[in-house]
């Protein structure tokens, strides 16, 4: 058998596991015992999903078996978080010189800060629905006294006000925007990732 964990090998001495479901009940008590849940789960590159898992997790173990666990940790998530709330706060800077930068034609320079704050929110969006995967440690979390979802259901319209704004080219409602409603909402953003 091969075990693979995040598409790396692993080397795993077998103790008296002979099926597939042997194999993942004794890795997901690894799992619980290092802050770490299982995402997803393919044997012999089959994905395998809650209505398969039975039927796969009965399979004799054979000698050219192969098994892929997506594995994330709580830890990976905290150092997400971490990385995330430094570019909160230096995309949150830089938004407030955006009116600046249109005005003084450079729209490269603005376009990167708008690109890098799109980027910022998708995987702020990513990393909170994987918290919930933790919520002994990430359900508490909120942002002026929002969870996660509560905040983006808010921030989502500025979000939408900013994108058309763009897109028809309304550089003062760019400025107002970024400067009055999306830097300020970063910042917050940045308080609450202090986990």
């Amino acid at each position: 058998m091969e075990l693979y964990v995040n598409d790396e090998k692993i080397d795993v001495e077998l103790e008296n596991e002979k099926t597939v479901g042997d194999v993942l009940t004794a890795f997901e008590a690894e799992c619980a015992r290092t802050n770490a849940t299982t995402v997803s789960i393919f044997v012999d590159g089959e994905s395998v999903t809650a209505e398969d898992f039975d039927r796969v997790a009965a399979k004799p173990l054979e000698p050219d078996t192969k098994i892929n666990l997506g594995v994330v940790s709580q830890q990976a998530v905290e150092d997400a978080f971490r990385e995330q709330k430094q570019q909160c706060l230096k995309i949150s800077e830089e938004l407030k010189q955006l009116p600046a930068k249109f005005q003084s034609g450079k729209d490269r320079e603005a376009n990167r800060i708008i690109t890098a704050l799109a980027d910022l929110v998708n995987n702020i969006c990513h990393t909170a629905s994987i918290s919930a995967l933790f919520p002994q440690k990430f359900g508490t979390v909120t942002i002026d006294g929002k969870n996660f979802a509560g905040f983006f259901a808010d921030f989502s319209p500025v979000l939408k006000d900013f994108e058309q704004a763009i897109e028809s080219k309304d550089t003062v409602l760019l400025g107002d925007l970024a400067e009055y409603e999306i830097s300020p909402r970063l910042e917050s953003l940045a308080d609450a990732l202090e986990v």
